[in-house]
């Protein structure tokens, strides 16, 4: 982990329509994408594996071979990959309910919430969990 400090965790969506496709992202999103106090953003562990996962079961298609992305996106300066932890994997299954069953989304919540981030997300789902914050959709 770097050193420079973290106010913003991008779920999965978000980080791969910043760099494939940002015209998909809402205006209020693209624009604190774009604005440099915010910088880096974090990321979750879990989010190059669920990119990954998707793109082997054809659900994803990317600019690049996955491999090749991963490593472009993990590397850009804007982002700040955060290690998965025992804190993250415990607080991912004790989420106050009701939560939905997506280990990958529980993962990113616990992420947020333990280092103390704004979730940027499009996903509604998680818009209306009332124990994150977010920021999005």
């Amino acid at each position: 982990m770097g050193i420079l400090p973290v106010k913003y965790l991008l779920d999965t969506h978000a980080w791969i329509w910043a760099l494939e496709a940002p015209e998909k992202l809402p205006d209020p999103i693209r624009a604190l994408l774009l604005e440099p106090d915010h910088l880096p953003f974090g990321l979750a562990a879990i989010s190059p594996w669920e990119v990954a996962k998707k793109e082997s079961k054809g659900l994803l298609h990317l600019s690049m071979p996955v491999r090749q992305w991963i490593e472009y996106a993990t590397q850009a300066p804007f982002i700040e990959v955060l290690p998965f932890s025992v804190d993250i994997a415990l607080e991912s299954v004790h989420l106050p309910s009701p939560f939905h069953k997506d280990p990958a989304d529980q993962m990113i919540v616990a992420t947020a919430r333990l280092h103390s981030l704004v979730l940027i997300s499009v996903d509604r789902r998680l818009h209306t969990y009332p124990h994150v914050r977010t920021q999005g959709a």
